[in-house]
């Protein structure tokens, strides 16, 4: 069985698709545990028609972390994956993910490429050296349950990056599949706001130009490096 955990604040209008993405899998053998972190939306209402096929947890706002944290605690599935509430699976993504741990006992997790809104994020063949530098897996990932780490929540970016450079360090692999098996959508603010690669490149603060998004990457990255001992 695969356990997907799915944590939400205020995603009311999203989790009507999300839910039916995953409803529709041909891999049926499955349990949608649902962590509505304190919502003030519709989300109680949207969520009505699904009650009686989901696990359904509320709690007050606690943060994303703590909330997938919770769905891990209660989750009895072989296999785990924990999604944004905003993901549309391509309704075969689960079995292919499985099949490839199915067959791969080495393997601790598998992940694929995505759509995040317009933008294509094309993944990488597993390769840790590459992983220390970057972090080209998303949390849409299937992993071995015994193996899952918790989330840290003292964390404020980078928190999937964590979560796989935590399994490296314990001797973990993961497998990728070469093809796009599910999209998000874009975010317009918070945490993951994205910006072209070529903005990181440019040397602002030389230039006696601060840009918000950038300060905070470069610090959260910085927790990363010494937490993981990077260096």
């Amino acid at each position: 069985m695969i356990s997907i955990i799915i944590p939400s604040y205020n995603q009311a209008r999203s989790l009507p698709k999300t839910l039916e993405s995953i409803l529709t899998q041909t891999m049926k053998d499955i349990e949608i545990i649902l962590v509505n972190d304190g919502s003030t939306d519709d989300t109680e209402k949207v969520l009505m028609p699904y009650r009686d096929r989901i696990t359904y947890i509320a709690q007050e706002n606690k943060g994303c972390q703590v909330a997938r944290n919770v769905g891990l605690g209660v989750a009895k599935g072989e296999y785990i994956i924990v999604c944004d509430a905003d993901i549309i699976m391509k309704p075969d993504m689960l079995e292919k993910m499985s099949v490839v741990l199915n067959s791969h006992p080495d393997i601790a997790f598998v992940y694929s490429s995505f759509y995040w809104g317009w933008k294509l994020f094309l993944g990488f063949p597993f390769d840790v050296e590459r992983l220390k530098e970057m972090n080209y897996i998303n949390t849409a990932s299937l992993v071995r349950r015994e193996l899952y780490p918790l989330f840290d929540v003292s964390l404020k970016k980078f928190q999937d990056w964590d979560i796989w450079l935590t399994l490296v360090g314990r001797g973990q692999k993961g497998q990728y599949i070469p093809e796009v098996l599910f999209s998000l959508g874009e975010r317009k603010k918070g945490i993951s706001t994205w910006l072209p690669r070529i903005m990181y490149r440019i040397p602002w603060k030389r230039m006696g130009i601060h840009i918000k998004t950038l300060d905070e990457y470069e610090q959260a990255k910085k927790i990363i490096i010494k937490k993981h001992n990077l260096l």
